[in-house]
């Protein structure tokens, strides 16, 4: 009944999972050249008063830049006034980083970054206590802050293989659930829509009964996915072929479900169509945006080239995967460490924005 931190390496990036036995706990991706930023603290500055959007700009120094909700009771600030502020949910979903003010300054000592947020490791180690810390890599193992050193087990060792696959799966969008139930993740600009289906044999309006029971039973699973993919704001779901008036009995499981998840989401109730209304605390990016940005194409295209192709040589690509991979220049330079060879970009003008190819030596 071992709980683990499991810390898994690719270029430009660590997985990590905390375990107990075969099951996956928990989840995230540790990007140290992309990080969220959530928690960081800066000396900042007034750059413009946005009455309209009960706000303010506020320039962070080194072109960041993001935005200060303020309320009825705010202090008053001004244009070019200087203030300390903590960021208080990351740039996601074509919105620039939420800001959080903490003292309206005169005179600030500093300018720019005070203190950085802490990592994703930091935040699942907190939120585990007791799990110890395992490593598949020395490049993992110099990344452990001194505080969680005492809890690393000696040596090396990569994910178990069911563990991998439990992580690989989070990737797809269809969820495979208890008693043969599945689910399907929409991510939408407004809303995620999660659609369940039961199998063949339990549809039909003479099985109520057996519905309820398998989308109750189905739940919980669920659940847990929506808190390793962090999936956040508004989310729908709609059970599978329940009757409207019947789901209302939905409602006891789904709070119970949703206990055990640390940012606190609600259900908010069901809609005159039937569908779950759940609120999740919108924070850090989910795990579909992370992985479907630029940046997140970018690093599948160097862990595919690892597995797939390790005699590349040159990538070509569009202009936004080039792009990206510039960006990480110590992911593409740690694909070529362990590719054994140099790796160059090539930008192809012709290519859609985030394809590419590879040329091998």
């Amino acid at each position: 009944m071992s709980l683990f931190l499991r810390i898994a390496t690719f270029p430009g990036e660590m997985r990590i999972a905390v375990t107990k036995n075969d099951t996956l706990l928990d989840f995230a991706l540790w990007r140290p050249a992309a990080p969220d930023m959530v928690g960081s603290v800066y000396h900042a500055r007034i750059e413009a008063l946005t009455p309209a959007m009960g706000g303010a700009f506020v320039a962070l120094g080194g072109n960041q830049s993001g935005f200060l909700p303020l309320q009825n009771n705010a202090p008053k600030l001004t244009e070019g006034q200087a203030v300390t502020v903590e960021v208080s949910r990351a740039a996601q979903g074509g919105k620039g980083l939420r800001l959080r003010l903490l003292a309206a300054d005169v005179a600030p000592e500093q300018k720019g970054l005070i203190t950085p947020g802490p990592t994703p490791l930091a935040r699942l180690a907190a939120l585990w206590p007791t799990a110890a810390v395992v490593v598949d890599s020395p490049a993992a193992a110099a990344l452990i802050p001194p505080a969680l050193r005492d809890r690393r087990e000696p040596g090396f060792a990569p994910y178990p293989d069911s563990i991998a696959a439990a992580c690989d799966a989070l990737e797809e969008p269809l969820v495979a659930l208890p008693g043969g139930m599945e689910a399907t993740i929409t991510p939408t600009p407004a809303l995620i829509a999660i659609d369940m289906d039961a199998p063949p044999a339990q549809t039909g309006r003479t099985k109520q009964t057996a519905q309820f029971a398998a989308n109750r039973d189905a739940l919980p699973a669920l659940m847990r996915q929506i808190r390793l993919r962090n999936l956040s704001g508004a989310i729908l779901i709609d059970p599978a072929g329940l009757a409207t008036r019947k789901r209302q009995a939905l409602l006891e499981p789904v709070n119970a479900a949703l206990k055990p998840d640390p940012l606190n989401p609600r259900c908010l109730g069901i809609t005159a169509l039937g569908l779950i209304e759940i609120v999740r605390a919108r924070i850090y990016p989910s795990l579909p945006e992370l992985l479907n940005s630029p940046h997140g194409r970018a690093l599948r295209v160097l862990r595919h080239i690892l597995v797939h192709a390790p005699q590349t040589t040159q990538i070509t690509g569009g202009a936004g995967i080039i792009r990206a991979l510039e960006q990480d220049p110590e992911a593409v330079a740690d694909c070529a460490r362990q590719l054994g060879h140099k790796l160059s970009l090539h930008t192809n003008h012709a290519l859609p924005d985030l394809t590419w190819t590879v040329q091998e030596s």
